[in-house]
């Protein structure tokens, strides 16, 4: 029997428990430098253009709030058209329109027409429609006539509120399976998956998921590092496109959604070693359950098809949560551009009159999933000594650093044009793990080269202030505890996130550079 949490996994490769699966002389570690090259189907596969996948909990959750709001708007209009003239505004009426449309969505939840699958669909869609809608104004008739209400709940009010809302929403439907439909075609509501393992496993789980016709997972193909008669070149007509390794740069350069282990329970040593290289990836992995049997832990499982899998991780940050930091980020952000735009002129004047060279400086440092992103700085050097890669360290008294960039440094003024990533770019939130320059070091040492799995911090968009920072761990890294350190604390935030976590942050990051500045230079 098998049962771990993520954390588990993560103690796991800090003490380095994994690599006893491990073979000696196998590839290069997940995320190094070296982009490693793919076979010539799988580089085919993750070079077709994918778009970006919409969440089916925030769709389903878009669709209720347009029907309540079209539904209470009707309601209101006939009310106000057919009632208010002769009447005036009757309190019961207004319960009884905000009581109606409340039932309506219970209604429509019971029937399923929340479900995506049913987005799709006409006949099934507007079956289940009719009939709640219908139900919802036979409990209002029947309420109306046992309370003896009269004008609060006309029956001519409440008739022509069914037929136009019928109709009304029916269109609505129409159009939403034809926008749906679409989205379906071009794969945005699909997950995009890819599954570790061969053989009769890979095969029993790929059938049971092409077998349901309502499916929202689309299999890429299959990763794998044995080479036997275990492992044949293709499961249920799905290709074999790689090692575990190459699914690591494969999930870099494609979008892939959710990773499913179908090595047996038993091989517990090896399943620990696929994780180790595939947790830090923001995706969800599942390790299916359907050829042995295990003891689930509460919410720790579920099905993908007829297969029961066992929830390992989650995508840390995904579906209403990523609407909720978006916003979060563009309002914040924009407010904190608009408040300091004084501090920005000021120092923009700073640095053009302290040495020459532009006001800016664009550094190339690694972003969500590990992809390249160019951030903003106001300019702290010397403009033939800038260091676009980090290779060397800031140390205190550095000669290539200009007066004006000692004092922006020491206050973290200088990285307050990230304020334009944040805004206007999208590549980096408000609060996350720092981004890190390409060739930063610790200690002489590449980042990814001191902590195992240390590019799991990339599983959620990288930020202008994050836990680690307001906890003291910012500035130089000149050994290895010191970035050691600032990893768990990225981990902690990643595992951890919530908007209440963010304002938390932001609200003490003032309180943290002014008590910290000794580890800024």
């Amino acid at each position: 029997m098998l049962g771990f949490t993520g954390r588990d996994i993560i103690k796991a490769v800090e003490a380095g428990t994994a690599d006893a699966a491990a073979t000696p002389g196998a590839a290069a570690k997940p995320g190094s430098g070296v982009r490693r090259q793919l076979s010539e189907l799988a580089s085919k596969i993750a070079d077709e253009a994918v778009g970006t996948a919409y969440s089916p909990v925030v769709l389903a959750g878009i669709i209720r709030l347009i029907e309540f709001t079209v539904v209470m708007f009707l309601g209101a209009v006939i009310y106000l058209g057919w009632v208010y003239p002769t009447h005036g505004i009757q309190w019961a009426s207004s319960v009884g329109l905000l009581g109606l449309t409340m039932l309506t969505l219970l209604a429509f939840q019971a029937a399923g027409l929340y479900d995506v699958h049913v987005f799709r669909t006409h006949v099934a869609q507007f079956g289940r429609l009719l009939v709640a809608w219908t139900l919802v104004f036979l409990v209002a008739t029947a309420i109306a006539f046992f309370t003896k209400a009269g004008v609060e709940l006309s029956r001519v009010w409440l008739g022509a509120w069914y037929l136009v809302g019928l109709g009304v929403l029916t269109v609505f439907r129409i159009g939403l399976a034809q926008i749906v439909r679409s989205w379906s075609r071009a794969g945005r509501l699909q997950r995009r998956a890819v599954i570790v393992g061969g053989g009769e496993a890979a095969e029993e789980l790929i059938q049971s998921i092409q077998a349901q016709t309502d499916s929202d997972v689309t299999v890429c193909g299959t990763f794998d590092d044995r080479t036997d008669a275990r492992s044949p070149a293709h499961a249920a007509n799905v290709p074999k496109l790689g090692t575990v390794d190459d699914l690591v740069e494969f999930a870099r350069r494609t979008r892939v959604d959710l990773v499913i282990v179908t090595i047996p329970m038993t091989a517990e040593a090896r399943v620990l070693h696929m994780l180790r290289k595939l947790w830090i990836l923001p995706v969800d992995i599942r390790l299916a359950a359907h050829t042995a049997k295990l003891r689930f832990r509460p919410r720790a499982y579920s099905y993908i098809g007829n297969v029961p899998v066992l929830d390992v991780f989650d995508k840390p940050i995904q579906d209403w949560d990523v609407v909720l930091k978006w916003i979060f980020d563009k309002i914040v952000g924009t407010c904190a551009l608009i408040a300091l735009s004084p501090i920005f002129l000021a120092t923009a004047i700073a640095v053009k009159l302290d040495s020459k060279g532009p006001v800016f400086f664009r550094q190339k440092r690694y972003g969500f999933n590990n992809e390249l992103i160019e951030v903003f700085k106001f300019r702290s050097m010397y403009t033939d000594q800038s260091d676009a890669t980090a290779a060397r360290l800031v140390t205190k008294g550095d000669p290539r650093v200009t007066r004006v960039g000692r004092f922006i440094r020491k206050t973290s003024i200088d990285e307050l044009p990230q304020l334009f990533n944040v805004v206007f770019k999208g590549d980096l939130s408000l609060v996350g793990p720092r981004p890190h320059a390409v060739h930063a070091k610790a200690a002489d040492q590449l980042y990814d080269d001191v902590v195992d799995g240390y590019f799991a911090r990339h599983k959620v968009k990288p930020g202008i202030t994050g836990w680690a920072q307001v906890n003291g761990w910012r500035g130089e890294t000149d050994t290895q505890d010191k970035i050691q350190r600032r990893v768990e604390h990225d981990l902690y935030y990643i595992e951890n996130w919530s908007v209440l976590f963010d304002l938390y942050i932001l609200a003490k990051t003032p309180l943290s550079l002014a008590s910290h500045r000794e580890n800024a230079f």
